[in-house]
């Protein structure tokens, strides 16, 4: 037996980003179930412990971002999913919500990693396949968003 405890998510490897990440899925998960405002819904997420951890700017634009534009995002990824928008878990709506955002949003980022950050968060909050199936729909998604970043990838 060994001294260390073995977590699904060890805090060493959570980056501030992907912090920032984690505490906007949780405000989405909360502004999808409850519809409450998205600054009730900051504040509330602000006050969790460990967000002094996260990249609170990040986390900033990733929520306000997702929940102002998710109209638009969501007509973005509907036409990739298999089922209504209504019949994803919230979850995976979520998720969905804060990769598209990142996708269109973030150009700074690379597609690769909008897509392994948001099957990580899929994984660690989601149910068994959901992050399968996260990944499909926006790997989908790269190649209509960012179509010249994902040929460029492809042809190495």
């Amino acid at each position: 037996m060994t001294d260390k405890i073995l977590h699904a998510n060890p805090s060493k490897n959570r980056t501030p980003r992907h912090r920032a990440r984690e505490f906007a899925l949780q405000g989405l998960y909360q502004w999808l179930l409850n519809n409450e405002d998205a600054s009730t819904v900051v504040n509330n997420i602000r006050a969790a412990h460990g967000f002094d951890k996260a990249d609170g700017d990040h986390f900033t634009v990733l929520l306000y971002g997702a929940i102002k534009d998710s109209v638009a995002l969501r007509e973005s990824f509907a036409p990739l999913v298999d089922r209504g928008i209504g019949e994803l878990s919230p979850i995976e709506h979520a998720v969905l919500l804060i990769g598209a955002f990142e996708l269109k949003n973030n150009l700074e980022i690379p597609y690769r990693v909008v897509i392994n950050e948001a099957v990580e968060l899929t994984k660690s909050f989601g149910g068994i396949d959901g992050h399968k199936y996260v990944n499909g729909v926006l790997d989908k998604l790269a190649a209509r968003v960012r179509p010249d970043e994902v040929a460029a990838d492809k042809k190495r």
